[in-house]
C-alpha cells in the first residue's frame, strides 16, 4: 500500500514543521503601526488630519530621514520628530488695508489671495484672522471689503446681521461673455455637488439662493457686473452666474479661462456697528478690472 501525504494548503506551515522557520522568532518580531498614529501619541495637541499635511510637507523625520506616507508603518521604537517652520509672510505680501477702525470693529480691504481663515488646525500662512475676530468671509480669490470684531460681544453682533439679512453687499464682477438680459434676478437653489464635494451646483432640492445683477459695462468679450446677493450661500455668485451661461472670468472652479485672479470683488457693505450706526464701507476697485475692460 503506498500512502501519499497531502500537500499543505499554507506552504509556510509545511517550513515551520520542516524546522526551516522558527515560528517563535516570528511570534516576537515587533509590531508596525502607521506613522500618522504614532504621530498622534506623540503630539496630542494636533489631530491626525494636520499632522497628515506636515507629514505630506516634509516636517516629520524618522530615525533621522524625511518620511513623507502618512500610512507608511514603523515601529513604536522609531524615533519621529516633528518640525513645524515658524509662519512668515512672503516678501510681496501686502497686508489689508484698513479702511475703518474703532474700539469695536476694524474694516479692511481684503488682497486677492488672502485666506478669510485657517483652513483646518493650522496654517503657516497669514489670514484675515490675524486681523481680528471673524464675521464672514470672502473666498481666497475674491477680494474686497470684510469687517472683523475686536470682541466677541460685537462679533456676535455682528453675526446676527448676517444671519437675519440686515446686511447688504454689493460685488463687482467681470464674466466672460454677456448675459441675456441687462438685468434679473436669479432665483436658483444650491446644493453641494455630491461628485465633487468642495463644489456646489444649482439643485432644485438645493437651499433658496437669490442673486441681483446689473450690466455696467461691456466689451466684444467680457461685462461687467454689480451684484446684490439676498442669501449667502457658499460659492453662490459664481455658481448663479456659471448658470446662467457667463461664469466669472478667472475662475478656475467653476470657469473655462485662465486669468491673474478671479473678477470678484466686495464694492461695499453695509452694516449697523455698536452703537446703532449704520455704515456703509467701499473698497475701491482694483485696476485690474479697467484693464480688461478697456
Amino acid at each position: 500500500m503506498i500512502i501519499t501525504g497531502k500537500k499543505f494548503s499554507k506552504p509556510e506551515m509545511s517550513r515551520v514543521i520542516n524546522g526551516d522557520i522558527d515560528l517563535k522568532s516570528q511570534e516576537e518580531k515587533p509590531e508596525k503601526f502607521r506613522l500618522d498614529h504614532l504621530l498622534v501619541e506623540q503630539y496630542p495637541s494636533y489631530n491626525r488630519s494636520s499632522l497628515q499635511t506636515f507629514i505630506k510637507n516634509g516636517y516629520v523625520t524618522v530615525d533621522g530621514k524625511v518620511a513623507k506616507k502618512p500610512n507608511e508603518k514603523y515601529e513604536k521604537s522609531a524615533k519621529l520628530h516633528l518640525d513645524i517652520p515658524a509662519i512668515g509672510l512672503p516678501e510681496d505680501f501686502v497686508p489689508p488695508e484698513i479702511i475703518f477702525e474703532d474700539k469695536n470693529v476694524r474694516v479692511v480691504n481684503k488682497p486677492a489671495g488672502l485666506l478669510s481663515m485657517v483652513k483646518g488646525e493650522y496654517s503657516l500662512e497669514p489670514t484675515l484672522e490675524n486681523y481680528g475676530l471673524l464675521v464672514h468671509r470672502l473666498d481666497r480669490d475674491t477680494s474686497g471689503v470684510v469687517i472683523l470684531a475686536k470682541n466677541p460681544e460685537t462679533q456676535r453682533l455682528l453675526r446676527r446681521q448676517f444671519q437675519d439679512r440686515k446686511v447688504h453687499k454689493t460685488y463687482l464682477a467681470i464674466v466672460e461673455g454677456h448675459p441675456r438680459l441687462p438685468e434679473a434676478k436669479i432665483e436658483l437653489p444650491i446644493a453641494r455637488n455630491l461628485k465633487h464635494p468642495t463644489t456646489f451646483q444649482v439643485d432644485p432640492n438645493g437651499k433658496p439662493a437669490e442673486t441681483y445683477y446689473r450690466v455696467l459695462k461691456s466689451n466684444d468679450k467680457y461685462s461687467l457686473l454689480e451684484l446684490k446677493p439676498i442669501t449667502g450661500r457658499t460659492h453662490q455668485l459664481r455658481v448663479h452666474l456659471k448658470y446662467i451661461g457667463t461664469p466669472i472670468l478667472g475662475d478656475r472652479v467653476y470657469g473655462k479661462s485662465p486669468a491673474s485672479r478671479l473678477f470678484l470683488h466686495a464694492q461695499s457693505l453695509e452694516i449697523t456697528i455698536p452703537v446703532s450706526d449704520r455704515r456703509t464701507f467701499e473698497a475701491p476697485v482694483p485696476p485690474e478690472f479697467d484693464d480688461v475692460l478697456s
